[in-house]
């Protein structure tokens, strides 16, 4: 099924519109979820947490691109489930060490969270990563949002580990001076 058509099924409030997601994207969530808990239950439970998300956003909301749409729900949820699980203990996920490696280049005092949510700094990165290269882009994105592991990201690319690594690095270093000519305490 087309995502204009299940899009549809939500604007005229029809169930099957969670079935036909889950059976297109379920996999698809269920990974970036995966990504960031490392627990199959939650997970699952972070898949259905988005479809329920979905139906109680559509309509109004119109996504133009319903799978980044679902990958941006399934994430802000899965990282809302970690910060709960893991409020006395840290550590579990791959979330916490792309925060830590995102640590080096935008920690400015606070938490590494926290910087995200600001506007400024979400557009500086944006207006950086338009301006490198698509393949330097790509395993950043990969990496920082939808937080793959390095294994994983280098499969993809088919790549070595170590290319994955030096790349990253490379660009961490580069938003890092990027930052700093536009201002950020970093």
């Amino acid at each position: 099924m087309e995502d204009i058509e299940i899009i549809e099924l939500y604007m005229k409030r029809n169930e099957e519109a969670i079935v036909q997601s889950d059976k297109k994207y379920g996999a698809y969530c269920f990974r970036i979820a995966y990504n960031i808990l490392a627990n199959n239950e939650d997970s699952a439970e972070c898949v259905n947490d988005t479809w329920l998300h979905t139906w109680n956003v559509i309509p109004p909301e119109c996504p133009d691109r319903l799978k980044m749409f679902f990958a941006s729900v399934t994430r802000n949820i899965s990282i809302d489930i970690l910060k709960k699980r893991t409020a006395k203990k840290r550590g579990q996920g791959e979330l916490a060490v792309v925060l830590e490696e995102l640590t080096e280049c935008i920690s400015d005092g606070k938490d590494v969270e926290d910087s995200f949510d600001e506007k400024l700094l979400t557009q500086s990165i944006e207006n950086f990563l338009k301006n490198i290269p698509k393949r330097d882009r790509q395993l950043f994105i990969r990496r920082y949002f939808f937080t793959e592991p390095i294994p994983d990201i280098a499969k993809r690319f088919g790549i070595k580990e170590n290319a994955v690594y030096v790349s990253l690095h490379r660009t961490r270093k580069k938003l890092h001076k990027h930052l700093q000519e536009e201002g950020f305490n970093v």
